[in-house]
């Protein structure tokens, strides 16, 4: 038996997963003995021990931090995946515990917090009162390595174009077009048809350039032959939007979903803008690959059904 055998076998223990992951998050040995309220002789001790023990050197140390090796990278990716198992035991078990209670955990973009979720969570706990819902907010771009790892079972927001990882699977739930809106009583109301020129002159709220609504929004003003507003905010939060709107005289974009529901509340008003055909569906995507828990297809049930209402009270209100 080899010494990295014998090491991984009998002596790798969780204190050692924990330090990889934390020198790779963090890379910089002070911050990790201040994150786990240890000696940096005690964190540098420990790392270099273990790759004494392995044979193989897992982290390059330069004045400014440590950068794991290639086989660095492979163990932490491990460790990773050992200590994500230990935690998903621990929850299990609490469940277990705690009379069988179920947990799905629901990753959401900004953008579908206020319209579509807690309709779709109420009509869930309405038939499953022992599923636990462990909300996580974010952007696509962040909450999809979480799902990817397991940490999230499902993503609720508005969908990219295209997805190239073999493993998700994506469903439409409903297509928004895009509108412009401002507080009530912003001088542009008063006017029954705009134009270009009018909406120029007004300072704007963009969509965060993480957002998947930014590169749709640029595209659509140089197909006007326009450039991008010169005066902006770039914001991902609706609630800074309908804040921030209240304070002034900007025009922000949204979804007709998202206008509808703050149109209804008096927090805000959508102009009457012929805007250009601009679509974005509102979908979910999980993980196929994963075993995925019993809630989630009751989830799924619940937030069609809440799309479902959420479109035709829209209408309703339209008319």
């Amino acid at each position: 038996m080899t010494s990295l055998d014998w090491f991984i076998r009998n002596e790798l223990k969780t204190r050692h997963l924990r330090l990889l992951v934390a020198l790779d998050d963090l890379r910089h040995v002070g911050k990790v003995a201040s994150h786990v309220n240890v000696t940096q002789p005690a964190v540098s001790k420990m790392l270099s021990e273990m790759e004494k023990e392995l044979g193989l050197k897992l982290f390059d140390r330069t004045p400014k931090g440590v950068t794991p090796t290639v086989y660095g990278e492979s163990l932490i990716k491990h460790a990773r995946h050992l200590l994500k198992g230990y935690n998903d035991a621990r929850d299990d078990l609490k469940d277990l515990m705690a009379g069988g209670k179920s947990r799905l955990k629901v990753g959401v973009l900004s953008n579908v917090v206020s319209a579509l979720l807690p309709l779709s969570v109420a009509l869930l706990k309405r038939q499953s009162p022992e599923t636990n819902v462990l909300l996580r907010e974010g952007t696509m771009e962040r909450l999809l390595p979480q799902m990817l790892q397991g940490d999230i079972d499902i993503i609720v927001g508005r969908l990219a174009e295209k997805h190239s990882l073999p493993d998700l699977e994506s469903k439409v739930l409903a297509q928004e077009p895009i509108v412009l809106v401002t507080r009530p009583g912003h001088p542009l109301l008063q006017h029954e048809r705009l134009d270009w020129a009018d909406i120029m002159q007004y300072p704007w709220v963009l969509p965060s350039s993480e957002g998947l609504l930014h590169e749709p929004l640029e595209r659509t003003f140089e197909q006007q032959g326009l450039p991008m507003p010169s005066d902006f905010v770039e914001a991902l939060s609706i609630q800074f939007v309908i804040a921030y709107l209240q304070l002034t005289d900007s025009i922000a974009t949204t979804t007709r979903d998202i206008a509808d529901y703050y149109r209804q509340r008096n927090q805000l008003a959508l102009l009457h803008f012929n805007f250009p055909r601009m679509m974005r569906p509102l979908g979910i995507i999980w993980n196929k690959s994963r075993t995925q828990p019993p809630a989630l297809a009751l989830f799924v049930s619940c937030l069609e059904k809440a799309a479902r209402t959420n479109s035709l009270a829209e209408q309703h209100a339209r008319t």
